[in-house]
């Protein structure tokens, strides 16, 4: 007897041992600092923030010529071969382009910095003069990293644009930088040349794409048109000498997607970017010469960039693809034919919560579908292991995990090649739902991050053992994190359990400010006593007892209700966006009334999937949209998540509007980080939002 009573007792005193020792892991501790007087934390593993992780290593230029000498023959960047390119036409009419494409054809190292070399000399050659700006306006490619390193090499000062800006804030961006030279493709050439008349200071354009488009000088009599290759001919032929930058030299002016107007551009110095590599680099476990990188993200995102130059840094590969061809049954991907991850088989890649969430929803979508006994052992083999991370000991360990993993989540695993052993999230905030679903469907931990432009990325990460949810991890090694008191929020530093207030980050990875924009600069930006610089988020967050950070609320987001009720829409939509019918979602919130109300893009598969089932007849997905009974289920299913997660009365829209079609960059009503235009969705909707309030 006492043999069983050992069987039982020894698992709980087991879990209980590992919970407490969680608990006790410290991830960030207090740190004393200048500036406003607040409750900041840095990371625990250093006692100043990290500069540099490489000896001697001051810049960007400097640390990418040192990989390329390092690791000359090993493979460095990698595109897929296109073999067939076709149109194919639905019965609605609607046309959509579909690609067959090859496996990964490689640049090594040294064939890279090579080209990187003679790349330089022909923007000198071509007539890029000292000082002048270059802009790269396109997609994430293996030329627009070239480019970049090319312009680093000559200390010319890269202006990013995302490739989906409209036209007036293409003009916005190129107007303010003064740029003299734009790296381009060919659909990009398309709009610039259609534009052409409202830029003042392009003098050349070069095309990434050989095949440049016929009749190219339309409207723009003055300026030169290159190809990519051409211009690296002319280097090669004729080489010019190396304009090293210093640190405190401006390596990008990034301009941000816009979500609130015209894009702003943030200056980023060499070291402000190199210190945000160098404290990522701390926390990745194992990163070396073995990982390969999945690169699809825009390179006009800080997130990517600093992530590619990471990558290059420590010798590993980086193979582009697109959200579009990322996996077998993409949007673009030719019927029968691999998607870029089947091919690439990464060990690495970061994701914008948007784009994990899709992966869930399309694997919840085949598990209900196929239903039956393999619906019945997947939900089995999760609970389990759902159980496991959580800490119950009486989870899926061991050989039982082993088993689960080859039985049902081996063929999850290979939506995404199969190798995956770490994820970066960031950009926004990843629900628990999806972080789970990673965790354990995957089984790769994700790095959630917190930072933004301003900051280079650089603010928060959590570790690879922290299996926690809803946090954002503790201070990266270049950043710290203070909180200060915002009062008319409610928001102290002195609450308990948890500090709570304003985040502001301050560090080597804080950037100079806003190019021409002094008085926002001024706003948002301070220089301590001790000579940090400091940045306020506007982000609201809130201290653990273990150093990680938590984000709570936005101040910019609070809108007040007519009975004096504060709403945050940002933390709604989080919560509200992990039903499985909500592809996108925006709260609107109006001070003279008392309830919100959402506008929410239906998720497709999951709606039709639906109505299949209980047997209800439509003609096509904006009808059903449209039926009252399924606007009642999707109403109810954003209830039960924001009961679930104890949202109060007045958070909770009173009244949605469900729509068919998806908000993308492209329509201009999200930004090219999937983030939402608030002003431009209100407008394009205002006659819905009005409704809302008038019935």
């Amino acid at each position: 007897m006492s043999a069983y009573i050992v069987g039982v007792l020894a698992p709980l005193l087991l879990t209980l041992v590992l919970r407490n020792s969680k608990k006790r892991k410290t991830r960030g501790l207090p740190a004393n600092v200048g500036g406003e007087r607040g409750y900041a934390i840095r990371n625990y593993r250093f006692t100043v923030p990290v500069e540099t992780a490489w000896v001697g290593i001051k810049t960007l230029a400097e640390l990418f010529e040192q990989a390329c000498k390092q690791h000359g023959d090993k493979k460095l960047l990698g595109t897929r071969k296109l073999i067939s390119r076709d149109i194919e036409v639905h019965q609605d009419g609607k046309s959509f382009e579909k690609l067959h494409l090859g496996d990964y054809e490689w640049m090594s190292y040294g064939h890279v910095f090579q080209v990187v070399c003679n790349f330089a000399s022909g923007l000198v050659q071509v007539g890029h003069k000292t000082g002048e700006r270059v802009a790269i306006f396109a997609d994430t490619r293996e030329e627009w990293f070239i480019a970049l390193q090319a312009c680093f090499r000559r200390n010319v000062t890269v202006v990013t644009m995302y490739a989906s800006l409209g036209e007036e804030a293409i003009c916005h961006s190129l107007n303010e930088t003064e740029v003299t030279t734009v790296i381009c493709g060919n659909k990009e050439l398309k709009k610039l040349l259609d534009i052409s008349g409202q830029i003042d200071t392009v003098e050349r354009v070069i095309c990434m794409d050989d095949e440049i488009l016929s009749n190219p000088a339309k409207g723009s009599n003055s300026w030169k048109i290159f190809s990519y290759s051409e211009v690296e001919g002319i280097g090669r032929e004729s080489s010019v000498d190396a304009d090293p930058p210093l640190p405190a030299d401006v390596a990008v002016i990034m301009y941000t997607s816009g979500s609130t107007g015209l894009p702003k551009g943030v200056m980023m110095t060499h070291s402000n970017v190199l210190a945000t590599v160098s404290a990522v680099m701390t926390i990745v476990p194992g990163l070396g010469s073995k990982d390969v990188y999945l690169a699809y993200l825009p390179l006009a995102h800080i997130l990517e960039l600093a992530a590619e130059n990471i990558i290059a840094a420590v010798g590993g590969s980086i193979g582009y693809g697109s959200p579009l061809t990322l996996t077998d049954t993409s949007s673009k991907i030719m019927r029968g034919t691999k998607g870029d991850a089947s091919i690439l088989r990464p060990t690495l890649m970061a994701a914008v919560p948007a784009i994990l969430d899709r992966v869930r929803d399309g694997v919840w979508k085949k598990v209900d579908s196929a239903g039956g006994l393999s619906k019945k052992l997947f939900d089995l083999a999760y609970g389990r292991r759902l159980s496991a991370i959580n800490g119950s000991w009486f989870g899926a360990w061991g050989l039982e995990k082993l088993l689960w993993s080859f039985l049902v989540f081996r063929k999850v695993r290979a939506i995404l090649g199969g190798r995956i052993r770490f994820i970066l999230s960031g950009g926004a905030p990843l629900s628990a739902d999806t972080q789970r679903f990673i965790n354990i469907c995957l089984g790769a931990p994700i790095g959630q991050g917190y930072g933004l432009t301003e900051t280079c990325a650089g603010g928060t990460f959590s570790e690879y053992d922290d299996t926690s949810v809803g946090r954002v991890g503790a201070p990266l090694p270049c950043s710290y994190i203070k909180l200060i008191d915002w009062p008319e929020g409610g928001y102290l530093t002195s609450d308990s359990p948890m500090p709570r207030g304003e985040i502001v980050i301050g560090g080597p990875n804080v950037t100079l400010g806003y190019f021409k924009n002094d008085e926002k600069t001024q706003e948002v930006y301070k220089v301590d006593e001790r000579g940090l610089r400091w940045f306020n988020t506007g982000d609201v967050g809130r201290f653990h007892k273990d150093g990680c950070l938590e984000i709570i609320d936005r101040k910019k987001d609070i809108v007040k209700l007519q009975h004096g009720e504060y709403v945050s829409p940002g933390k709604v939509e989080a919560v509200l966006s992990v039903s499985p019918y909500v592809d996108n979602i925006m709260l609107h919130a109006n001070s003279f009334h008392s309830y919100c109300v959402a506008l929410v893009v239906a998720s497709q598969p999951a709606a039709e999937s639906w109505a299949l089932q209980k047997g209800i007849k439509f003609d096509d997905f904006t009808s059903l949209c449209q039926m009252e009974e399924m606007v009642k289920e999707v109403y109810g299913s954003l209830i039960k998540a924001a009961k679930t997660a104890r949202l109060e009365k007045f958070e909770i829209p009173a009244k949605i509007k469900l729509l068919s079609e998806a908000w993308t960059p492209e329509s201009g009503l999200v930004t090219a980080a999937l983030k939402l235009k608030r002003e431009v969705i209100r407008k394009t909707f205002s006659e819905d939002l009005s409704n809302f309030y008038s019935s």
